[in-house]
This record gives structure tokens, sequence and C-alpha cells, in this order.
């Protein structure tokens, strides 16, 4: 464009002209200074024809609106110059076209979700959390909690221990038990904790073990405390986790820190009571064993048995999140197919 026979659009041909030879920078400067909405030169042009004589006003807006799109032209043929430099210096290895790659989202795995989930619930229920150490000795981890010297949880066909030299011997916690007694030791009644935490124990993984696991135990001790206590606790849990309509049962059991002592079964959430493998076709899965703290566990956690009570129990979470999510073999969670966990946790694409 030479002229366009008026001098005020006239007057911007030198800055149409030196388009050509501008960098990233200059350029997106000069657009804007040219072309921007409120300081723009060429907009301001744009906006004097309303003064203007009705004679004028027509000659005087087409030429203005050749002269923008002949601004427009430039700076988009100058980006492409730039844009095809800035490829043929990066080298024929990288194609620019190609499609952006999705990013990761990262997710909570399905087990931490239902740990969260049950945490939350005692937490309304006023329960305080509470956590310890995984190495454990013998009398934590068995004598404190009234098992006997014979007891075959205690043969290395059951426990995984990690010192078998002189005096008391090192273990992996088979239970978080321990840590009841540790929260008993560190002061008087009364207490109510809950307590997350991985625990190992010498078993072959199937459907429903593995040798290391999370587990959950709860922990009330006060005056007054008694089995109803227990009963209605432990009901309003599974009900508000699996929804209030599920069924529960409780069944007599044994455990040696606990007397009288139960399992707490719920309606199979994956069958829905006509039996799968999961609950090997009882049509009930157990959730959690239960039971009154037995008086000698108080007492060697130094707690007056004669006029305190208390109740505990202990699920493991893993075969909570199987139900939750319908999931027939504990192993799938376990492992490290990602394809499946992201399915539970809602992260299919990626």
């Amino acid at each position: 464009m030479d002229h366009t026979g008026y001098p005020e659009l006239d007057g911007l041909l030198p800055r149409l002209a030196a388009i050509p030879a501008l960098d990233r920078d200059a350029l997106e400067a000069e657009r804007i200074a040219v072309l921007g909405r409120k300081q723009g030169a060429l907009t301001a042009a744009l906006r004097a024809v309303a003064t203007l004589d009705p004679a004028q006003r027509k000659g005087f807006g087409a030429a203005s609106n050749a002269l923008k799109a002949a601004f427009e032209a430039a700076f988009l043929a100058r980006e492409a110059e730039l844009a095809a430099e800035r490829l043929e210096a990066l080298g024929p290895s990288v194609d620019l076209t190609m499609p952006g790659r999705a990013r990761w989202v990262g997710a909570l795995h399905p087990i931490t979700r239902v740990v969260d989930e049950i945490l939350a619930i005692f937490r309304e229920l006023g329960f305080a959390v509470a956590v310890g150490p995984e190495a454990e000795t013998e009398w934590f981890n068995f004598g404190a909690l009234n098992f006997p010297p014979d007891h075959p949880a205690m043969d290395m066909h059951d426990t995984l221990y990690l010192s078998q030299g002189p005096g008391e011997r090192i273990l992996l916690r088979t239970h978080t038990s321990p840590v009841q007694v540790r929260v008993m030791q560190a002061g008087p009644p009364p207490y109510r904790v809950v307590i997350p935490g991985m625990c190992y124990r010498n078993d072959t993984a199937d459907a429903s073990h593995t040798p290391a696991f999370l587990q959950i135990e709860g922990l009330a001790v006060d005056e007054g405390i008694g089995f109803v206590d227990l009963k209605a606790t432990l009901t309003h849990f599974a009900r508000r986790f699996f929804g209030s309509a599920t069924k529960v049962r409780f069944r007599p059991s044994y455990f040696p820190f606990t007397e009288p002592s139960a399992e707490l079964d719920v309606e199979c959430q994956i069958c829905h009571g006509k039996g799968c493998p999961a609950c090997k076709h009882t049509g009930w899965m157990e959730l959690l064993g239960c039971g009154m703290v037995h008086p000698a566990v108080l007492t060697n956690c130094g707690v007056d048995a004669e006029r305190f009570t208390g109740w505990a129990f202990g699920l493991g979470p893993g075969r909570t999140a199987m139900q939750r999510y319908d999931v027939p073999d504990l192993r799938l969670m376990s492992g490290a197919d990602m394809r499946f966990l992201r399915q539970l946790s809602g992260q299919e694409g990626g």
C-alpha cells in the first residue's frame, strides 16, 4: 500500500513497512500501539470518522478499514515467519505440531481413602488419633496384651522377628494393639483413640490376606463403660460407612486381650448376601474383631481394673475397601497396576 489519500492514515504507512523486521516482543508491542482498543493509533483514526463531514466519512472509513486489514495481514505474516525461524532453530527432532501430553493427576490410594473416612467418623464421636512404632518388643506386642508365653502367634511362622539374640526379642508388630498399651501407660483414663498403622505377619498372600497390611484399632476406657456402648458405637460406625440399611451381626469370639470378645460382620457388599468367593459364600464379611478390654491388660498398663472398664476393636481397612469398591481380591489393590488403581480412584484418563 503506497498511500491512502488521507494524511492522517499515510503517517502510519512507515510503521506498516517496518513490521517484517520486528522480533517477537517488538511485534506484540507494535500490534498494541497500532491496533490496541484504547490507545492504538489506527483505532484513534477510526474514531475520528464521526467528526468528519458526511461527504468525507465514506471514503475515510473505507481507507481506514483497508489499512487495518493490511496491518493485520502483516502481523500474521510476521508471526508465521518467526514461528518458522524458531522451529528451524530447534532442529528436526522437535515437532511442535504434536499434541501435548495429558498431565498425570494424582489421587489417594483406595485404602488410604477408606482409612481417612474411618478416622473422620470416629473423630466425630470424640476419638483422637494415636500412632506408635512399627518395630516393637515382645512385651508390648504380646506380653502386656495377655498373650501366654507359648501362644502360637509368637512363633516365627506367624511373626516376623528382627532380632534373635539374648534378651527380649524385637519384632515387626503384628497388630496396632501395642499403641493401646502405650496410650494407657502415658496417663490416667479416660481414653478414646483410634490407631491406624502398618502391621506385618508371616502370611501367604491370598484374596483376603497380605503379609504387610494396614490396620485400624480403637480403644475406649472410662468409668461405667459396658458392652452395650461397644455395640452401639460399632453399629453406628458400620451403618455410617456402608449405609443406614446395612445389616450387621455380632458373633462370639476369642481374643487374649478382650473378654468377652466378638466379631462384627456386615452383609457382603459385593454379593449383597448371596454368597461369593470374597465372603466364602456365606453372604457375610467379617469387618472387625472387638470386645471388652481384659482386666489383666488394664492392670499390665497401670490402669485400675476395679474402677475402669473399656472396649477395643481392630479392623483391616483393606478388606473394608474391598467391600466399598466391590473388589473380590485384596491383592489387586496391593499391587502396582496403575490402570486398576486409576479406575477405583476415578482417574481412568491420563
